[in-house]
């Protein structure tokens, strides 16, 4: 697993305006997404939506995926 093959699967199930993937060695991974589907929602509905993205690669090929999300209006303030 790469952090590219996190950034496309996160991608074809939510769309993003903006998301970062980092990792090396292909189980461990931290992650920046932008998403307006995370407008109104916590941050752990936020990151459930992400998990979702990723199905059964969460529970087999990713380990760990520390991640951080913001809505646009979030994103633009930092």
């Amino acid at each position: 697993m790469t952090a590219d093959h996190i950034k496309q699967s996160i991608l074809e199930k939510l769309e993003c305006e903006f998301i970062d993937i980092l990792g090396d060695d292909g189980t461990h991974f931290e992650g920046v997404i932008v998403s307006k589907s995370f407008e109104g929602l916590n941050r752990v509905k936020q990151h459930q939506m992400v998990f979702n993205a990723l199905g059964d690669k969460m529970k087999s090929e990713i380990h760990a995926l520390s991640m951080k999300t913001y809505t646009p209006s979030e994103w633009q303030l930092l």
